[in-house]
């Protein structure tokens, strides 16, 4: 085949496949400021599996090279140097018959600038270049950089050549940003450290624990190891293989990112979140309390049974890997959120995300798992008690009406996010003053279970937990009036919000006050009232969020300035069964080059707040103005003192910035 037939094929095949296919290439870009004078701009692409770009230096008569230039008109800056690139490769074309230099994968291409006339607002660089794979396609950019922030870009409508709809990188024109750049600088250089990444999960693990979603399965681990230590040596290596599971399924939890590029960080907030997994969650612990009660017994058939009694120890893993993986799953609820910024925050840094995430993973498993390993030794100070004393099975009734009660918060998150109005706050605290009243009627010796023995005496440790449990039923009431005489702020998390009550309220936003639940119009409204937002990136089923609002934003200096200061705009990242008008229904093109179906409004406001931030725990909160100025570092959980200051801090910069 001579050089001109091959020339005419090629030619053919570009204006084919320009008319048919999508772009195998996806553009990153950012800037770094080296002087006052002086700035790196860095381009990052991505190409489909097989595609090549070529490189700035490809010889000439041969693909077309890589080419930075400043667009025709735009004067102030000058291009410093050829621009830095990573790794080529180099293969003979027999087309042009010379040996031609391009990237495969990935590229990362650097251009220095300086900037000549210190007045210009902005700069603007386009790149033009060529990928190839059977056929070569042209391609080009156009990227503009504000001088005083982030990379410019807000919705920006991108074709699909092949389906012909409109797609949008949901990002914002974040200015003023100087700490957010210093965040991702940092992430980027602990983000080399696996080490580091281990500590931060590790530190998230700890964090872990002091939710309630894990705090219930402790009755879990202490009754199963009761049961199932049968020497105090026996319990010490169960306790310490139940701590090795818990952080091998964490460490596992990972290995799909290596196996499969471009999840969506928020996935783990959908999965948490998800109303049919609460509703299992549901039923798994009312079975659960059902068997604590002593309706029946939770057994393994006997002709499983036979085959164990021959392979003991075999028996005993599986029963302690599926303990702690019960952890796993039933704790997912609180955890989800803290393991997605795991996730985010290692596609946000520098090196390989998946192995950083692994990192991660394994810290917060040892976290979570220590603790539960120490405290799972304690049973088998239990198992010296007699075995059919009535003690025994007392404490497992008390777990059964715990667990009971620790389910309808599965349910509440199911009815919330499905925004069902069946489980309202009052019915929620109503149907625990049931179930606390039972248990006290039970410690008290009004009722019985099926393995109850005769209550000839009643101990003091009996009355007086009998007592508590009256007291805190006592304490629950007045959550089920109109206007409660106090708030129910120890519980803050467990009940659905304040707002989704069975009495009529004046708005649906936390604690009464205004709020928008759409970030254009509380924007808008922000520019109208000049005055500063806070953007709260919360959820149906969040725990910390309720914790926050509750116990933090209802302290009266921080509610007065949440009133009178602030516009508040509240985004819902698990409202997954709203669906968006179809109008606001699109496709997000990531940046790895697949489509996310943006649906409903839990997709879009998971989405803006991963690509914007890097981030996908919640609470989440920003302060910034109707400009788009971020006027403080961003905050989660906190308490009241640092939170307030940080309020004030926004207000005092907002005012600096008009």
């Amino acid at each position: 085949m001579n050089k001109f037939f091959l020339s005419l094929l090629l030619l053919f095949s570009v204006y084919t496949q320009a008319q048919t296919a999508d772009s195998p290439i996806t553009w990153e870009s950012s800037m770094q400021k080296i002087s006052e004078t002086e700035y790196d701009v860095i381009f990052t692409a991505r190409l489909f599996k097989a595609w090549h770009l070529y490189s700035q230096y490809n010889p000439e008569d041969a693909s077309q090279a890589l080419e930075i230039v400043i667009p025709e008109g735009k004067t102030g800056y000058i291009l410093v140097g050829k621009a830095t690139e990573s790794e080529t490769q180099k293969e003979y074309s027999e087309i042009w018959e010379k040996e031609e230099i391009f990237f495969a994968e990935s590229a990362i291409i650097t251009q220095r600038i300086k900037i000549v006339d210190s007045t210009i607002p902005s700069i603007t660089l386009d790149i033009y270049g060529q990928v190839c794979k059977q056929a070569c396609i042209q391609v080009s950019a156009s990227f503009s950089f504000p001088l005083d922030g982030k990379k410019l870009i807000k919705e920006v409508i991108l074709l699909n050549e092949k389906s012909k709809k409109l797609t949008k990188k949901l990002e914002l024109d974040l200015k003023n940003t100087a700490f957010l750049q210093t965040e991702t600088n940092t992430a980027a250089d602990s983000g080399s450290s696996l080490f580091n990444i281990f500590l931060l999960g590790f530190v998230g693990g700890l964090l872990a624990l002091l939710t309630p979603c894990v705090f219930p399965m402790i009755p879990l681990t202490v009754s199963f190891f009761t049961k199932g230590a049968q020497s105090r040596r026996k319990g010490i290596f169960n306790a310490i293989l139940y701590g090795f599971f818990i952080v091998l399924i964490y460490m596992l939890l990972s290995i799909p990112f290596h196996l499969i590029d471009g999840l969506d960080p928020s996935i783990l907030n959908m999965i948490s979140t998800n109303i049919w997994l609460n509703i299992f969650f549901f039923v798994i612990l009312v079975f659960f309390s059902l068997s604590f009660f002593g309706f029946y017994e939770i057994t393994l058939p006997s002709s499983w049974g036979t085959k164990m009694d021959a392979a003991s120890d075999i028996g005993g893993f599986i029963g302690i890997f599926f303990m702690a993986l019960t952890l796993a799953i039933v704790s997912f609820s609180c955890t989800g959120p803290i393991l997605g910024s795991l996730l985010a925050g290692s596609l946000g840094t520098a090196g390989d995300p998946a192995f950083q995430l692994s990192a991660g993973m394994t810290g917060f498993g040892l976290a979570l798992a220590l603790p539960f390993a120490l405290f799972a030794l304690f049973p088998n100070l239990l198992n010296t008690l007699p075995k059919s004393g009535g003690w025994l099975n007392t404490t497992k009734v008390v777990l059964g009406f715990l667990e009971l009660a620790f389910a309808f918060k599965f349910l509440s998150n199911s009815d919330l996010v499905g925004h069902w109005d069946l489980l309202k706050r009052e019915i929620f605290i109503g149907l625990w003053i049931v179930i606390f009243t039972g248990l006290a009627l039970y410690l008290f010796g009004k009722i019985k279970f099926p393995h109850d023995s005769p209550l000839k005496k009643r101990s003091f440790l009996r009355i007086s937990f009998g007592i508590f449990v009256v007291a805190f039923v006592v304490y629950l009431i007045p959550g089920t009036f109109k206007t409660p005489t106090w708030n129910l702020n120890a519980l803050s998390g467990f009940p659905p919000p304040q707002f989704y009550s069975i009495y009529e309220r004046a708005t649906d936003c936390p604690l009464g006050l205004n709020c928008y639940k759409d970030f254009d119009e509380g924007v808008q409204a922000a520019s109208e009232a000049n005055k500063p937002i806070l953007l709260d990136f919360t959820g149906w089923a969040c725990v910390n969020c309720r914790k926050m609002e509750e116990n933090v934003w209802s302290d009266p200096s921080i509610y007065a300035l949440l009133k009178n200061n602030y516009v508040l705009i509240s985004l819902y990242v698990d409202d997954h069964e709203k669906a968006l008008p179809e109008a606001a229904q699109f496709d997000f093109l990531k940046a790895n080059g697949t489509i996310k179906k943006i649906r409903t409004y839990g997709d879009k406001w998971s989405t803006f707040q991963s690509v914007n931030f890097k981030n996908a725990s919640q609470p989440y909160y920003i302060l910034m103005n109707a400009s788009l100025d971020i006027l403080n570092t961003p905050q989660q959980y906190s308490d009241i003192t640092t939170y307030k200051n940080w309020l004030e801090k926004g207000i005092e910069n907002f005012k600096n910035n008009n």
